[in-house]
């Protein structure tokens, strides 16, 4: 980005070490006994999607979903960018070159310039390294100490996440929470992929022992990242990839991995990366030293940066084959969905657009009531075109490789949440495992009356009876009454996302 001459004293990290060192000697963060470098972002912990913007111009007009973003002016976007520009001169800044993108058709370098050694060292965890021919080049400048104002830049607060998808520049301010440069980037792939009939999706990627690659949709807390390391399935990535003609390629090179309640035992892989020296643990309590994954009195949202290199089991060059099976994940805490069911292609597109889970709202007087979240695409912030020009591209990607799609529920049985039980680890991998072997493929199968999915009748290692949601609940009028709820939360749904009336708009 020719901007960026502009900009005085700017340093490169040439390795993690000089990255940490300086975030130390400015009391950015502490290490932990193990090396890795822990850090905490202020009053926000997560992202800020009310304060995305993108530059509506002559390129994304026709082709921004605006009911799911907020426009920005092209004039005060340049105000905000010279105001940034001005803001920098003469601080002392990191400047990261880095790459985006696995696949030969999609590949971009990435100009990462920002005010803070640690967030220099995060995202040069979580992206790739810079190719020798990119397709597209992106600048992005984050400057957390940086306020907007409303009044002159048309923000709704001083926090913005700023897009000009034209010249593909970002501006991050007034947040110092790291996951907005990496969704930065994940945005920016996610309006131009589409354009050249590429899908860009939220999902983690695995390879089986026979080259058969399989896809994991899930939002937060269904389990993408734990069941897609496989000690027996190499990982391609955990997080964001895209499937073109040539097959699934890795968009980043890292994990950005959830650490609430980390437990070694049960995620071995992602608890020793986490510990490494040159990851980065945000927003984790330190008691002596030592990461207490279990104290969450800053955030539910503690998280773990670290290359993708650091695993054990990652598959070569991060691109695979057309996938043979596809699984959405789904946490339901209403615990009314099967814990499997085969989808046919009708119902995959609707579960696609549905991205649903559902979340605890919290305890009032001893009663805990569950709450649906929708996420179109399993990544609605993200996804700036209408959600059916990404299902409509699934569906052709899924008719031409013929793979199989299921949705896996890892939330409660018995009841929903505060009367029921979680779906156990070994029990969800045990479907999964059959799920991906295909051993499930020609099996029997029995129609789920409330939402009518085909549900196998038997997975090896695993109890029939576990297999019939309606069973599990010693009263079964309550769970009609529950799935009758939840499959109208659906058709409600899926009525509000209906093509938009003229496919420019």
């Amino acid at each position: 980005m020719r901007r960026l001459n502009g900009i005085a004293r700017l340093s490169h990290g040439d390795n993690p070490a000089q990255l940490v060192s300086a975030a130390i000697a400015a009391g950015e963060g502490r290490l932990t006994n193990s090396g890795a470098l822990a850090v905490t972002t202020g009053s926000y912990t997560g992202r800020s999607p009310k304060d995305k913007f993108i530059v509506r111009d002559a390129l994304t007009a026709g082709h921004v979903w605006w009911d799911n973003a907020n426009a920005m002016a092209p004039a005060h976007f340049e105000r905000l960018l010279e105001d940034m520009l001005e803001y920098a001169a003469g601080r002392a800044l990191w400047h990261e070159r880095l790459g985006a993108g696995a696949d030969p058709s999609l590949r971009v370098d990435v100009d990462v310039v920002t005010e803070t050694a640690w967030h220099a060292l995060f995202i040069r965890n979580l992206l790739r390294e810079r190719h020798a021919s990119a397709t597209m080049e992106a600048a992005i400048l984050h400057f957390p100490g940086f306020s907007a104002d409303p009044a002159r830049h048309g923000t709704r607060s001083g926090t913005v996440i700023a897009l000009d998808l034209s010249r593909n520049i970002v501006l991050i301010g007034g947040t110092a929470y790291a996951g907005e440069i990496k969704k930065a980037v994940f945005s920016l792939v996610n309006f131009h992929a589409p354009l050249g009939d590429i899908l860009p999706m939220h999902c983690a990627a695995n390879v089986g022992p026979a080259g058969d690659t399989a896809l994991f949709f899930g939002l937060s807390g269904t389990g993408k990242t734990t069941l897609s390391s496989d000690p027996a399935r190499p990982l391609i990535g955990d997080d964001e990839h895209l499937w073109s003609d040539g097959g699934i390629a890795n968009i980043e090179g890292g994990c950005y991995a959830k650490t609430a309640r980390l437990d070694a035992s049960a995620e071995p892989e992602i608890f020793a990366a986490a510990l490494r020296f040159g990851s980065v643990l945000e927003n984790v309590v330190l008691t002596g030293g030592e990461p207490d994954f279990d104290d969450l009195s800053l955030t539910e949202n503690t998280r773990a940066a670290y290359p993708l290199a650091t695993l054990n089991n990652v598959h070569p060059g991060s691109i695979g084959g057309a996938p043979r099976t596809v699984i959405f994940l789904t946490a339901d805490a209403f615990g009314v969905l099967p814990p499997v069911a085969r989808l046919t292609p009708r119902q995959a597109s609707d579960q696609f657009l549905l991205g649903y889970t559902a979340k605890v709202a919290g305890t009032e007087r001893g009663v805990v009531e569950p709450t649906a979240t929708f996420s179109a695409c399993f990544g609605a912030p993200f996804m700036s075109h209408h959600p059916r020009v990404y299902g409509d591209l699934l569906a052709a990607r899924l008719r031409q490789s013929g793979a199989a799609v299921w949705l896996v529920n890892t939330g409660w049985t018995g009841g929903g949440y505060g009367v029921g039980r979680r779906i156990a680890l070994d029990t969800t991998r045990r479907i999964v495992e059959a799920t991906l072997s295909g051993s499930l493929d020609a099996g029997r199968m029995r129609i789920d009356p409330a939402f009518g999915l085909a549900v196998p009748l038997d997975v090896p290692g695993v109890p029939p009876a576990v297999l019939d949601a309606r069973a599990s609940w010693t009263d079964p009028q309550a769970y009609d009454r529950a799935a009758t709820r939840l499959a109208g939360l659906f058709a409600e749904h899926l009525g509000r996302l209906a093509p938009p009336a003229r496919a420019a708009e």
